[in-house]
C-alpha cells in the first residue's frame, strides 16, 4: 500500500541521496524544488527525463502530485513567463503538481546515476570518475568484464530499441576499456582519446568531433540525449518506489535526439 509524504519531506529525502549542494556553483540548472504544490501530501510521484507540456499532462492524467525530471524548466539566468514556457508553468499550478529538477548531481552518482547505470549496463569493472567539467569529474571509465565490439556494446545500452543517434567505428574491433558521458558531452571525446580508452560512449553526435574519433582511432557511440538519461531517473524512481513506499511511474516522452 502507498504512503503520502509532504515536499519538503521529498526535497529532504532526495537530498540525503543525490549532492545537489555540491553542484551549486557548476550546475545551471536549478536543482530541488522549481514549481511548488499548494502543500497537499504526495501519494504519486512521476519520473521523466524532460520538462514538457506532454509530460505534466500524461502526469495529471495519472493523478500524480510531483514530477521529477532530469532536465528542468529553469536554467542559469531567469526566463521570461511567455509562451510556452508560462503554459508548463501554468498547467503545474492549475493542476497542483510540483516540478522537481536534479540535472548534473544525477549524471554524477556513482550508483543512482545516468553514466553509473551506462556502465553497468556496458558490464564496467574497475570503474573510476572520468569526465572532468568544472573540477568535478561527471563520468566513468573501466575495462569491460567482456571485450565489445561497437555494436555489441550498442545493443546493451539501447533503451526501448531505439537506435543510437551515431557511431563513429574507428578504433578497436574489440574493445577492452570503455568511458561514458550521458548527455551533450561529445567533445569529451579527446579526454578519451588521451587516456587511451577504447571505446566512449555519450549521448549527442557532433559534427566536430568526427575527425577526431578518425584521426583518434577511437570508437564512440552516440546513443542519444534522451536515451542516455533515462537511466538515473529510473533508478531513483525504483528506490523511492522502495523507500518510500509511494506509487512511482515513468513517463516515456522521446524525443528521437
Amino acid at each position: 500500500m502507498s504512503t503520502e509524504i509532504s515536499v519538503p519531506q521529498f526535497d529532504a529525502w532526495i537530498k540525503s541521496l543525490l549532492d545537489i549542494e555540491g553542484f551549486g556553483g557548476i550546475d545551471s540548472s536549478m536543482n530541488g524544488v522549481q514549481v511548488d504544490n499548494d502543500g497537499s501530501p504526495l501519494r504519486k510521484i512521476a519520473f521523466a527525463v524532460d520538462a514538457s507540456l506532454e509530460t505534466f499532462q500524461r502526469a495529471a492524467a495519472d493523478g500524480v502530485g510531483l514530477v521529477f525530471v532530469h532536465h528542468g524548466l529553469f536554467w542559469g539566468s531567469p526566463l521570461r513567463v511567455a509562451g510556452n514556457h508560462r503554459g508548463r508553468i501554468k498547467f503545474l499550478l492549475d493542476n497542483n503538481i510540483c516540478l522537481y529538477a536534479v540535472h548534473l548531481p544525477l549524471d554524477q552518482h556513482p550508483e543512482l546515476g545516468n553514466n553509473a547505470g551506462l556502465a553497468e549496463l556496458l558490464g564496467l569493472k574497475n570503474v573510476e570518475p572520468f569526465g572532468l567539467y568544472h573540477g568535478r569529474k561527471i563520468g566513468y571509465k573501466g575495462i569491460l568484464t567482456v571485450p565489445l565490439s561497437i555494436d555489441g556494446a550498442v545493443k546493451k545500452i539501447d533503451f526501448m530499441g531505439r537506435p543510437p543517434l551515431g557511431v563513429f567505428p574507428f578504433g578497436k574491433a574489440e574493445n577492452k576499456t570503455c568511458a561514458v558521458i550521458s548527455g551533450g558531452a561529445a567533445d569529451e571525446v579527446r579526454q578519451a582519446i588521451d587516456e587511451g580508452i577504447d571505446l566512449y560512449v555519450t549521448g549527442e553526435a557532433s559534427h566536430q568531433v568526427y575527425h577526431e574519433c578518425l584521426e583518434g582511432r577511437i570508437n564512440m557511440i552516440a546513443g542519444g540525449h534522451y536515451s542516455t538519461e533515462v537511466w538515473g531517473v529510473r533508478r531513483v524512481m525504483e528506490r523511492c518506489a522502495a523507500e518510500l513506499h509511494l506509487d512511482a511511474e515513468f513517463i516515456d516522452v522521446p524525443t528521437g535526439l
